[in-house]
């Protein structure tokens, strides 16, 4: 019989790793809290169109990464691919435009059939915040802050990089487009297959592209500054010197762009070079017309996320983990009274692991390996006597001390 293992691009998350990811998640909801986030929890599955209507049909995601099945209810759903958009269904589904700004703070799994590769998986996992509701610079300058704040108290700050962008208005992003089909059409017989299809559905996204004759083209390419109106050039400028007055460096990046039209405005990505081609951990932007292309009011937004994996391959964060107590009762009687006593701990905030099996060296060698530091010994002398052993591994003592004084015997 073959080992059964998980499906490909998944794996079971446990030990270390679980701790390491632990660690960003309550890293970043402490510090998303202390910019004034709540919490949302969104279904791990929508109606396959929440995804679909702002990704477009001709999008990588939607085209050929998305789970998307027909549920027993005849209903076609998706597995979520990225947060935003279910953010910002609930977001409708829910009135919160009565209640502007909504500043909201998201963590979970995602889902992309996608070719596996270091720190991202078909299911993987993020963090994502979200401010829906103002449309100014200072804003922008909120969650990048926000964001560099969270990898600078994670340990990052000497191995990630911002790369900053402005996409511009509707009325430059437009201009851009037009600037972006005359150039690669000029060059259409040496693009790459995906980057010819682009060109009718998502030009900006051949900037993105990988195949090394698109970079090429691409290192000539036109860029969006030279197309900036003076709305989109002042909205930019206020975002850099917002970041500098915060202490948050930068590099302008003239090639950072996003592909989908809903996206104005400023664009950011934090970057590592430690792990990989795949360098991006955290990434983000305004996105003003999104919540509008959903059926929604016209209200802006602005949001990132990060691969949590990837963040805690990065952390320096070493996670406190409390050092157990073992109860290591002897015999029946014995065990009953170990109940009680390993519950009054448990109340106190004591962890405690109780171990009922095999020979007391034995059960002493397993409180080792765990890194107990106390081990509590109950036989039929104890329990007659009202007394526990209490054994301190690291000092190797031990000391017989009442029922009543037992939780200050293991203070350490």
């Amino acid at each position: 019989m073959s080992k059964l293992q998980p499906a490909r691009g998944t794996r079971d998350i446990y030990g270390d790793e679980a701790l390491g990811m632990n660690a960003v998640v309550d890293t970043f909801r402490r510090v998303a809290g202390s910019y004034g986030f709540e919490d949302l929890a969104t279904p791990i599955f929508e109606f396959t169109e929440v995804f679909k209507r702002p990704l477009g049909e001709a999008s990588d995601v939607v085209s050929k990464e998305m789970y998307t099945f027909e549920d027993r209810g005849g209903e076609e759903v998706t597995l979520r691919p990225e947060f935003t958009a279910g953010v910002c269904r609930a977001f409708i589904s829910n009135g919160m435009q009565q209640n502007l700004p909504c500043r909201l703070m998201s963590h979970g799994p995602v889902f992309r059939y996608e070719r596996p590769q270091k720190g991202r998986y078909r299911q993987f996992h993020q963090i994502n915040a979200e401010m829906i509701g103002p449309e100014t610079a200072e804003f922008d300058v909120d969650m990048v802050a926000m964001a560099w704040r969270l990898l600078c108290e994670l340990g990052m700050r000497d191995k990630v990089v911002l790369h900053l962008n402005t996409l511009g208005d509707v009325e430059s992003r437009a201009a851009y487009r037009d600037a972006l089909v005359a150039y690669f059409s000029a060059h259409k017989d040496k693009l790459s297959e995906d980057s010819v299809r682009r060109l009718d559905t998502n030009p900006l996204r051949i900037l993105d592209s990988k195949d090394e004759g698109d970079k090429v083209l691409v290192a000539d390419a036109p860029l969006m500054s030279e197309h900036l109106n003076k709305e989109s050039r002042a909205f930019f400028d206020l975002v850099k010197a917002g970041l500098e007055a915060a202490g948050v460096p930068f590099e302008h990046d003239e090639r950072l762009v996003r592909g989908l039209d809903y996206y104005t405005h400023t664009a950011f990505e934090f970057i590592t070079t430690e792990l990989g081609a795949q360098g991006t951990v955290l990434a983000g932007g305004r996105y003003d017309g999104l919540i509008e292309k959903l059926g929604g009011s016209k209200v802006a937004g602005v949001g990132w996320a990060g691969g949590i994996e990837r963040l805690a391959m990065l952390t320096t964060i070493v996670p406190e983990v409390a050092r157990p107590l073992f109860m290591l009762p002897m015999g029946e009687a014995a065990t009953l009274k170990a109940f009680a006593l390993a519950e009054d701990l448990r109340a106190e905030g004591y962890t405690v692991i109780a171990d009922r099996s095999g020979n007391l060296k034995k059960r002493l060698t397993r409180a080792s390996k765990a890194n107990a530091r106390f081990a509590v010994i109950l036989g039929d002398n104890e329990l007659e006597a009202g007394m526990v052993m209490v054994k301190d591994l690291d000092r190797g003592t031990q000391d017989q001390v009442t029922f009543d004084a037992l939780t200050a015997a293991v203070v350490e």
